[in-house]
């Protein structure tokens, strides 16, 4: 049948279970990673398709010069990531295509990019924090930069290399880092030779760093490599530690309190401690990673994942691990993910198997003006609009979509 005359339906769904269990070196919880399945399928439905003193580096705006903060935290413990099975749903599919596009929960980042070059000796007699240091909004305007190539071996791996992107996460207890891990899955809180230290991009920004040789058995690695004291880079092919993603979506908050979207550390320790915080009446860019170019899992595409909290929830608590019934963090109602693959963005709101209850907002997936979409989702008073209870999908075939949160 020739692809011009396919009949495009419904994708069909699959939930997979993603990665073996890490080692747990502190408390264990385990974390729920959806993993889509989007095939495009024929008339026939054939498938065709203790407290511390920690230290961060940050730069300033020139190689060499940086500004060295010290800030007083106390020790958390490492969240742990054993990852279990979401399911997802996707609506009618909205190109033609004769590939099937498999997605993971995951994170995302292109190869053109933010890092830092940062000489952790010196210091600046100006301000003591760069713009947008010590936040997680981060230090570039959005899809601008970044500029300052990161320098292997110069950075101690007791600082954190924030800026040009990359923001530390200060509430996980892990001097900045999103997680520590080494390739037997063993946690730490503090990045040591031997270890991969994961780190969170500003908001539609991802990674670009994850080693090329990933455990056999299914765990996803990412981060700088520590070795002999000092940061290095996993992909040499990257020249920044963040990178923007497919300017294709957005979010935008229309409620009266802030909502707190927490996306997932991946490849890491998958933990839903990457921010991005939409204020009242503000918005912000959500990562859609490029499939094509992104980290793979055991060869298949993977996309990214946030975990919605409700609307009021602070950013601290929503992007953490919860306790059973808390409604936040792994408890938090709903899930969006978003990919681009094949030249189509994919726009999703799944449910939450942890938590079936409503939320405290709806939000429905638009086309921004001048834009096309395929597909209708929507998640209002606790149900969805344009799939099933499972959840809902849209293509962006022109421009961009946002999910508006009322």
């Amino acid at each position: 049948m020739k692809v011009s005359t396919l009949a495009l339906s419904v994708s069909s769904i699959l939930s997979l279970a993603v990665a073996a269990p890490h080692k747990l070196h502190h408390h264990g919880h385990a974390e729920k990673r959806a993993v889509t399945v989007t095939n495009v399928v024929d008339m026939n439905g054939n498938v065709i398709a203790s407290p511390n003193v920690v230290t961060r580096t940050t730069l300033v705006g020139q190689a060499n010069v940086a500004v060295m903060t010290t800030t007083v935290k106390a020790n958390a413990d490492a969240a742990v990531a054993a990852a279990t099975t979401t399911s997802t749903t996707t609506s009618a599919v909205a190109a033609a295509t004769t590939t099937s596009t498999t997605t993971s929960a995951a994170a995302a980042a292109s190869a053109t990019s933010a890092n830092v070059v940062a000489d952790s000796g010196s210091s600046s007699s100006g301000s003591s924090s760069s713009s947008g240091s010590g936040s997680i909004d981060g230090d570039l305007s959005a899809f601008s930069g970044p500029s300052q190539k990161f320098v292997d071996g110069t950075i101690k791996c007791s600082d954190f290399p924030s800026g040009q992107g990359v923001i530390a996460l200060d509430w996980v207890g892990s001097n900045g880092w999103s997680s520590i891990m080494d390739m037997d899955g063993n946690m730490s809180s503090e990045c040591k030779d031997g270890y991969y230290c994961s780190y969170a991009c500003q908001a539609g920004m991802s990674k670009t760093q994850w080693p090329s040789n990933q455990p056999s058995d299914g765990k996803a690695i990412g981060g700088l490599i520590c070795k002999n004291g000092y940061l290095y880079r996993t992909n040499t092919n990257a020249d920044y530690l963040c990178g923007w993603d497919v300017q294709s979506a957005t979010a935008e908050n229309t409620l009266s309190s802030q909502i707190a979207m927490c996306r997932t550390d991946y490849p890491g320790s998958e933990n839903m401690v990457i921010p991005t915080l939409l204020q009242a009446g503000g918005s912000e860019p959500i990562s859609v990673v490029d499939q094509d170019t992104y980290f793979s899992w055991l060869g298949k595409k993977t996309s990214t994942q946030y975990y919605v909290n409700n609307a009021g929830v602070s950013l601290e608590d929503g992007c953490s691990w919860g306790q059973p019934g808390s409604g936040v963090g792994n408890w938090a109602p709903l899930v969006v993910g978003a990919g681009y693959t094949n030249g189509i963005s994919w726009l999703s709101l799944i449910p939450n198997p942890n938590n079936r209850d409503a939320a405290n907002f709806n939000v429905k997936i638009v086309a921004t003006d001048g834009s096309s979409l395929s597909g209708v989702c929507a998640y209002e008073n606790g149900q969805f609009t344009g799939g099933s209870s499972s959840g809902c999908t849209v293509s962006v075939l022109k421009g961009s979509a946002k999910f508006v949160f009322y």
